[in-house]
């Protein structure tokens, strides 16, 4: 990589016509540019042809001119990168199925209220989640389990209960409703499932009794089936709460709720940048607002 000061020296000397000009526009001493732009053409072969009155420039030297200009465009366009004022840009979050059908559309609200955010969701278990913002293809995300990585911080993002939820117009005072009804399932149904259950009716004799009508791996597809009266399910609130046919279902209301913690987490070793840490912000008061 060349030297940028001897570049600078360059760029300069190419404007200012002289080396006298050069140096004092750069505050060096003749001989510190000369030097600089040997350094350069034992580089690069001749870059100027010096002539009594004027400087003139090979085609190598009118090539490393441009380059001089393709390299302070892209200075200036690190700083203002760096100069970031949480408005412009890009902000990757990346989140279970379940928050982000409830978070999504929020996103889009802000990115509304702010043109120059551009906002990148992406659905994903948090095995994934881990794995992409540790390799910075994702600034935040969220998880349902706090990780002890040292190189992620975690916060406490929101709470999500899970709730049992059935069709509109039926009853759930039983087990027997239950197996009458039968189970829509989804990747993570039984597990959740089991949860609740065993909360709710104890010494249940296990969701896998249970008659499966169904079965979608789209957790924001899950309720369309209980709306039509196929059977009942569970799944975390914000999905519930997404679904846009909220007439059609109902929720048990159990006496001893199952409560998951959903986590935030970034890169330990450096800060959020503005941009994201407005996100966050934003986020934080629309589940606060629920």
């Amino acid at each position: 990589m060349l030297n940028p000061q001897w570049l600078r020296s360059f760029a300069m000397l190419a404007q200012a016509g002289s080396f006298t000009a050069a140096a004092d526009e750069l505050k060096l001493t003749q001989a510190a540019v000369s030097q600089h732009i040997r350094h350069l053409e034992d580089a690069l072969g001749p870059l100027l042809i010096r002539r009594p009155r004027a400087l003139e420039l090979t085609p190598a030297g009118k090539a490393l001119l441009e380059y001089c200009a393709e390299m302070e465009r892209a200075n200036e366009r690190l700083h203002a990168r760096l100069a970031d004022d949480g408005e412009v840009g890009t902000v990757g979050l990346i989140t279970p199925g379940s928050i982000g059908l409830f978070l999504y559309p929020r996103l889009l609200d802000l990115q509304a209220m702010t043109p120059g955010l551009v906002i990148r969701h992406r659905f994903a278990p948090d095995a994934e989640v881990l794995e992409a913002v540790l390799h910075n293809r994702f600034e935040i995300g969220l998880v349902m389990l706090k990780p002890d990585d040292p190189r992620l911080t975690a916060s406490a993002f929101s709470e999500e209960p899970l709730e049992l939820v059935y069709p509109a117009g039926e009853r759930i005072d039983s087990w027997q409703d239950l197996e009458r009804m039968g189970f829509m399932d989804h990747p993570d149904g039984k597990a959740m499932a089991s949860r609740l259950l065993s909360r709710h009716f104890p010494g249940n004799p296990g969701v896998q009794t249970l008659p499966c009508r169904g079965f979608s791996n789209q957790v924001g597809l899950m309720l369309e089936p209980v709306a039509r009266g196929f059977g009942f399910t569970v799944i975390p609130r914000y999905a519930r709460q997404a679904f846009a046919n909220q007439e059609a279902i109902e929720v048990v209301q159990c006496n001893v709720p199952v409560v998951d913690t959903l986590w935030l987490i970034h890169r330990a070793e450096w800060p959020l940048s503005p941009r994201a840490a407005r996100v966050v912000e934003y986020l934080r008061r629309q589940v606060k607002a629920v």
